[in-house]
């Protein structure tokens, strides 16, 4: 059985380098003065779509990312490590999207898209650490959904078996196709890339990108359909402009802080009760423990 899977994927900021030139004056990302790294869940994702496409010979992995055109750098990854073609939906229009103007804009893109089986995504984003577009997907659709996911265990007759990562441990669940699954980071890491897939598809490229080519690549890309990347726009999926970017955003973001722990101060105790017992009642006291 041959399948046609979507795969949510993210370009997002490193926030393990937040400066103070991260946030705008308007609440949003500062995007250029970070460095754009593949969502790391959303490459969990990737590898249970993989592994699915691997288990079903004739099927397809579609990447879909919304974001700035450069976003396409993630579709050249995922392409590497095994999928076939992707597509970025960038528009200035869905600039400053929170959780609700980005899922709208992604599900529009979806039904755009048509043809599918099974939609995977990463469980959350690390910008924002919400978990809350793909379910906000799957509801928008009208589909079933499976979140935490950290195994697909079996796909056939109409359904798929999903092993959920749980709090207070493990759960299996069956799901009716098509469907929506949302993957943990606790699932299996994406296989490397794949060295002949980097050498056959590292030209690939966007519309925008092919713009900045000299005429000899253009030349070279045009003459390789498979090279090429598709870039949607808001007016393509048919986005109703007051549902995306800041206009359909309800919620801002008021600041962004880079938080460093710092010690400011050190103690010696010697190897006695009665000093560690007034190191505790202090902390205590401070509310440090306690």
């Amino acid at each position: 059985m041959s399948l046609n899977i979507i795969v949510l994927a993210k370009q997002v900021p490193d926030t393990r380098n937040v400066g103070k030139d991260a946030m705008k004056e308007d609440g949003t990302i500062n995007r250029a003065a970070l460095p754009a790294i593949f969502n790391p869940e959303d490459l969990n994702a990737l590898e249970q779509a993989l592994r699915l496409k691997d288990a079903n010979p004739g099927s397809k992995v579609t990447l879909l990312t919304m974001g700035l055109p450069r976003a396409s750098e993630i579709i050249r990854e995922a392409i590497y490590r095994g999928a076939d073609t992707g597509i970025v939906l960038t528009d200035r229009v869905l600039g400053g999207a929170d959780t609700l103007a980005t899922s709208y804009s992604l599900a529009q893109a979806v039904k755009k898209f048509g043809n599918y089986d099974i939609i995977l995504g990463g469980r959350q984003a690390i910008d924002g650490d919400t978990a809350q577009v793909g379910p906000q997907i799957a509801e928008k659709l009208g589909l079933p959904q499976v979140t935490y996911a950290e195994e697909i265990v079996e796909l056939k007759d109409g359904y798929v078996v999903v092993k959920r990562r749980l709090e207070a441990g493990v759960e299996t669940v069956k799901a009716p196709l098509p469907c929506v699954v949302t993957v943990n980071g606790s699932a299996p890491e994406c296989r490397p890339r794949n060295a002949q897939r980097i050498m056959k598809y590292k030209y690939a490229v966007s519309p925008s990108e092919k713009e900045k080519l000299s005429d000899d690549k253009k030349v070279f890309v045009e003459s390789r359909p498979y090279l090429a990347l598709e870039e949607w726009s808001a007016a393509y999926v048919e986005a109703d402009p007051e549902q995306v970017g800041l206009a359909g955003s309800p919620t801002k973001v008021k600041a962004i802080e880079n938080v460093v722990f710092t010690a400011k101060e050190s103690r010696c105790l010697e190897n006695n009760d009665e000093q560690l017992e007034e190191l505790i009642q202090e902390l205590i006291a401070n509310h440090t423990i306690g």
